[in-house]
């Protein structure tokens, strides 16, 4: 696999929000294989947007950059098999 075109995010340590860098991106819940289905989320105008599966509260940062999260370690990476 490339890699992804767009960033997914994923929440393993239960942060009630993670601040990105982006305002499209993917979230993926949690690690495989704690992971729910992941879907795209879109900010638009906003600034602010909470994932409908996991609740994750996402909140766009200007000052991060796509690979980038706070707290750190929020980007989701795909394992090879």
């Amino acid at each position: 696999m490339a890699g992804h075109a767009i960033p997914h995010f994923q929440n393993d340590g239960g942060h009630a929000a993670i601040e990105i860098g982006v305002k499209e991106f993917m979230c993926t819940g949690a690690n495989v294989p704690f992971d729910h289905p992941h879907i795209y989320i879109d900010m638009g105008d906003d600034n602010e947007k909470v994932c409908s599966y996991c609740s994750t509260l996402y909140r766009y940062n200007p000052k991060l950059r796509a690979d980038q999260t706070e707290p750190a370690g929020c980007v989701f990476h795909v394992k090879a098999a």
